[in-house]
């Protein structure tokens, strides 16, 4: 869902559970909310929200539960947290929340109350682990200084400005020799050739994450044929979604050889390509084999995050966009192994409105690599596997298997993880019902995305929905019976 969470709500007097996490939801939390006088547990994590946390909660007496992560809330912690008698966890994590953290309620039960990823919290019990408090009378010496500071600095530049006006005049005069680079739009950033040039240590190798068959990828910074570069150009310049890389700025220019200069520079993913993941390569002096690995939870993570940005691009754009080339290592992975959709070199732009894309978009006309990355996420085997031969293929391969072998064709990964995780549930038969339930639909899925003929295949949007429904029944089960049944 997406959208501001409206006023009405506060209608909803005898609302007990609120769950809209997970969405896209933005603006403030309406201040109505205190009017749902039965509400205790409202789950808000995983959206856009910001603002302060709003005063009306106060009058929310009974709330048990509270999960406000990962949003953009900022300002103090209202300090009537602390009055909630019912209040059994907290859950504050990922804002931009700021100043002293309080020490009664919840405050005082560090397992129940979570605040990681707040950098400008202080105080708080000790075992929260966070800097001291400074106090106003500091802040405010501390303010005092630096304003004598600057401007001791200012009048220092007064005596130099002539001097910088007159080198400036004389770089002007010899701009004409070197290499010129502008950057497109409007953008934040103004960076030339020499400086994308000494940032990535002249490109060298040791900073290339990657190549294709039109550009290469230096942490962040990708250029290749001009054809490709308008593409993705065209394709970025308007969209914005969690799920889709923040394309930062773009050059085009001239380097130093005099040849054509065209790069994109994107917000770095410290955690590289899920093709990385799938498949680990050890690295030479890795004597005890410690590899990359992803757990079945994340794997339906990252399958929900590809699937909201292709929704997002099919159906959420003024003009449909078709991916063309979507593959595991395409999939980027930030700092919270959250999936983003990435390289669209190969993008189609659909500029007339169509009532079936799908139906009017076949693979013959496509570029590109055709979708089995739904598929590969979960057996491990690439289609490019020395196993497909003749009139075998991915999708083949999982057709025949299920359902009865379905295990058999899962990467041992998470074989591995289920026997590890099964040994401490106390219904194991059960546990490996869900497992196995849980694989057979994700297989489903993936071969309802790769049919060759492209009318037969299940839109995005109802993917969207199939994974979150199959991703709660997983959480359902991974909780020990004693929270499940009360």
């Amino acid at each position: 869902m997406s959208g501001v969470l409206p006023m009405k709500i506060g209608n909803l007097k005898q609302l007990v559970e609120l769950d809209v996490s997970s969405n896209v939801l933005d603006g403030e939390v309406p201040g109505s909310l205190g009017n749902c006088d039965g509400l205790t547990v409202p789950r808000m994590q995983g959206n856009l929200f910001h603002g302060y946390i709003p005063q009306p909660i106060r009058s929310l007496k009974s709330i048990e539960e509270l999960d406000l992560s990962n949003n953009s809330f900022y300002g103090e912690i209202p300090k009537f947290l602390e009055a909630f008698r019912y209040l059994k966890m907290l859950n504050l994590s990922y804002n931009h929340l700021e100043d002293q953290l309080p020490t009664q309620g919840v405050f005082r039960n560090v397992s129940a109350t979570f605040v990681a990823g707040n950098d400008k919290l202080c105080g708080g019990m000790p075992e929260f682990e966070l800097h001291k408090c400074v106090s106003r009378n500091s802040k405010s010496r501390g303010v005092v200084q630096k304003l004598k500071l600057t401007a001791a600095i200012l009048f220092g530049l007064l005596g130099v400005t002539l001097v910088i006006t007159f080198l400036y005049l004389c770089w002007l005069k010899q701009k004409r020799n070197e290499p010129i680079s502008s950057c497109l739009d409007d953008s934040s950033l103004n960076l030339s050739y020499g400086t994308l040039l000494k940032v990535t240590d002249g490109f060298s190798s040791t900073n290339l994450i990657g190549a294709g068959t039109f550009r290469s990828v230096y942490k962040g910074l990708q250029h290749g044929a001009l054809k490709s570069f308008k593409a993705k150009c065209e394709a970025l310049k308007c969209i914005k979604h969690i799920n889709l890389p923040k394309l930062l700025t773009a050059c085009l220019g001239i380097d130093y050889k005099g040849d054509e200069f065209k790069a994109l520079v994107y917000e770095f993913m410290v955690n590289g390509s899920l093709q990385e993941w799938l498949h680990p390569n050890p690295a030479p002096n890795d004597v005890d084999g410690n590899l990359k690995k992803l757990s079945l939870v994340q794997r339906v993570n990252i399958s929900i995050d590809v699937a909201s940005a292709l929704d997002y691009l099919h159906n959420q754009c003024d003009s449909p966009i078709i991916h063309c080339d979507l593959k595991p290592s395409n999939v980027l992975l930030d700092a919270d192994m959250v999936g983003h959709v990435g390289d669209f070199g190969l993008t189609k732009v659909v500029l007339e409105p169509m009532p079936d894309t799908r139906a009017n978009m076949s693979s013959a006309g496509l570029r590109g690599t055709i979708g089995y990355a739904a598929i590969e996420m979960f057996t491990g085997l690439s289609p490019t596997s020395d196993i497909f031969r003749d009139n075998l293929n991915l999708h083949n391969f999982v057709d025949e298997a299920l359902p009865e072998r379905a295990m058999e064709i899962t990467d041992p990964v998470l074989l591995h993880e289920r026997e590890s995780y099964n040994s401490s549930l106390d219904s194991l038969d059960e546990r490996n019902h869900i497992f196995q339930e849980c694989l057979e639909t994700i297989y489903s899925i993936g071969l309802a995305c790769s049919v060759e003929e492209a009318r037969r295949r299940m839109s995005i949007d109802k993917v969207a929905a199939q994974l979150h429904s199959m991703r709660k029944k997983l959480f359902a089960a991974s909780l020990p019976a004693r929270m499940r049944h009360g």
